[in-house]
């Protein structure tokens, strides 16, 4: 463990398992998987090229009253294509990334999942004021440890409704931009099977879904088990490889293994699902239920066969099945390929993160560097009936 000496309310852990059982009972959190200490500790074990650290702020009386999950990463300029290439040879104009050195970065939520899994803050405290201790407590942190020669930071996903809060991050010289867009389908209670939700559908997208159904009916699905998966993870890393290969950018490389720890630890409520084509492997899709909600995690897809076998439209569809059977309320799809996900019924759910760099004169210019930033366009579709 430890501390940082410059704040009192603030302490800091370099593994998850060294925070002590009664701070998780005060801050009443793990019942959100994002926060429970196993989920976390499968990240931090099979991504030793990130450094973690994980911050607790505690009240007057000591007891703990919010948490921040923190990864330090290497982000290499290198990485970013495809719509923001523009971003890049702004960002080498104006000397805020290096092409030949990575950008050290500390980020406050979870690297590889989009959404507001990063800051927790217990009920009833002015969370305005929190926000802006964490983020005190983040700078203190790094001036202290003379290791670290963090050159950003990084504060992911903010949902609109917490922007009033978030937005005291100015204060900090933090600043907001947008991202692409979580897509999000709210499960309609009247749905008690797939059958439900075609008959919800306009003829249209009813018509599309049958025809994907249509090209996907030689795919086999089968779950990925604690049995299997060590044979399958080959294979699963060369998928991956090819859907990350399109990616416009990542921040880090997700290490499959972590697979292995989420299923031992969660078993039914992590979901692993294999796509095989006469034996062969050609898709996986995993995902959690946290609460109500199934979150769509990432995926593997042979794109080779994609278009023929519509191996990434059988994937949305059997999410939405999965989530009907088990009487969810919504499934979140998470970022990217938001116009197919939108033709399955997906809204866009907006969301900011918040940068700044460590030297002043460079934090400037950042600002109107992320003005340039917009999340890609898309053509929204509404394909049920009581839509527009």
């Amino acid at each position: 463990m430890s501390c940082n000496k410059e704040q009192n309310n603030a302490v800091f852990f370099s593994k998850i398992d060294e925070v002590p059982l009664h701070i998780w009972a005060q801050l009443e959190c793990t019942n959100n998987r994002y926060f429970d200490p196993a989920f976390l500790n499968a990240y931090q074990k099979n991504h030793p090229n990130i450094l973690f650290s994980y911050l607790v702020l505690l009240d007057e009386t000591g007891s703990a009253k919010a948490f921040s999950t923190i990864q330090i990463i290497n982000f290499n300029i290198n990485v970013i294509k495809n719509d923001f290439e523009i971003l890049k040879k702004l960002g080498k104009k104006f000397h805020l990334l290096k092409e030949n050195k990575p950008l050290q970065l500390l980020i406050s939520g979870n690297t590889f999942v989009s959404g507001e899994h990063g800051v927790f803050i217990k009920k009833g405290l002015n969370k305005k004021v929190v926000i802006k201790e964490i983020a005190k407590a983040i700078l203190a942190f790094t001036n202290a440890n003379k290791n670290l020669n963090i050159d950003a930071f990084l504060m992911k996903d903010f949902l609109n409704e917490s922007l009033i809060i978030t937005d005291e991050l100015k204060d900090y010289k933090y600043h907001p931009f947008s991202v692409e867009p979580n897509m999000v389908l709210s499960i309609d209670p009247n749905w008690q099977n797939f059958s439900d939700y075609l008959a919800a559908m306009k003829t249209k997208f009813r018509v599309k879904a049958k025809k994907a159904f249509k090209q996907s009916e030689e795919l086999k699905i089968e779950d990925i088990t604690l049995q299997n998966i060590e044979s399958l993870l080959p294979k699963m890393k060369l998928l991956y490889k090819s859907v990350t290969i399109n990616s416009s950018f990542n921040l880090s490389d997700f290490n499959l293994e972590t697979y292995q720890a989420l299923k031992e630890e969660f078993n039914e409520a992590y979901l692993l699902k294999a796509f095989y084509l006469d034996e062969k492997l050609v898709g996986y899709m995993s995902g959690i239920i946290n609460n109500n909600s199934l979150d769509a995690h990432f995926v593997g897809i042979d794109y080779s066969l994609n278009r023929t076998y519509a191996i990434y439209q059988k994937m949305l569809y059997h999410y939405i099945e999965i989530g009907i059977d088990k009487k969810l309320n919504m499934i979140n799809f998470g970022r990217t390929a938001s116009e197919i996900k939108s033709s399955v019924g997906a809204v866009p759910q907006n969301l900011t993160m918040y940068l700044r760099h460590k030297k002043n004169i460079k934090n400037k210019i950042l600002k109107l560097f992320l003005h340039r930033i917009q999340p890609t366009p898309f053509q929204q579709k509404f394909p049920f009936k009581k839509q527009h």
